[in-house]
């Protein structure tokens, strides 16, 4: 089959349009090449070296790329540039459809449908091991303040607020709403980990998962 007298085999163009800032075809150009060098690059987008050189600077100051030497046979070695795992995040991924499908597939059948209440307690179990640490030798308020810390680790978008009645954690974002809309062992683990954490009672006020606007947590003691 050919295009404009091409032969499709002998085409070089990616089968997709690249859209978007100078530095988000860099990007893509990485992802669907594995590694390039600037000339490269310089070619692909039809703009001078010297401008590419100024995009991957930028891109590598922010994480995005590293650069690899590589020797050649003959000649001088060449700066290659790759994409860090940092900038793989920056990608489509279907990581809550995968979870999804593992869950209902658990869900249907009467025999395993108990693993998933095992399932959100092993993971609540594995986040109490991983942050317990931080909470040593802490007072409440402090605490709580490194409460909000591992969240906005965690993509949760932590705000602390002091109203007439005490003190309220917002969480504006959810990054694993999609499994916590279709299970709500995902949003009682999270309360139960606030309160073994904070060794106090806490009170969810708000839910994403329940058509609020934000998740809020009010905490007692304080």
């Amino acid at each position: 089959m050919e295009q404009d007298g091409t032969p499709m085999s002998m085409q070089k163009e990616p089968l997709f349009r690249l859209e978007g800032s100078t530095r988000q075809t860099v990007l893509t150009l990485l992802k669907t090449n594995g590694q390039m060098n600037a000339g490269e690059l310089a070619k692909h987008l039809q703009i001078t070296e010297m401008a590419v050189r100024r995009h991957l600077s930028t891109l590598e100051r922010d994480g995005l790329i590293a650069p690899t030497i590589v020797r050649q046979a003959m000649g001088r070695p060449t700066h290659m540039f790759r994409l860090t795992e940092q900038a793989e995040l920056l990608f489509p991924k279907n990581y809550h459809v995968l979870a999804l499908d593992f869950l209902e597939e658990l869900e249907d059948d009467p025999e395993t449908a108990v693993i998933v209440d095992r399932l959100f307690e092993g993971r609540k179990r594995k986040l109490i091991e991983r942050y317990a640490y931080r909470m040593d030798g802490k007072s409440l308020e402090e605490k709580v303040t490194e409460l909000a810390s591992i969240q906005n680790e965690g993509g949760y978008m932590v705000s602390l607020e002091n109203d007439e009645n005490g003190l309220v954690m917002h969480e504006y974002n959810c990054p694993i709403a999609q499994v916590a809309n279709r299970y709500q062992q995902a949003c009682q683990c999270e309360l139960s980990l606030f309160r073994q954490l904070l060794g106090t009672d806490v009170e969810r006020t708000e839910c994403l998962a329940k058509g609020g606007g934000k998740c809020s947590y009010r905490i007692a003691g304080l």
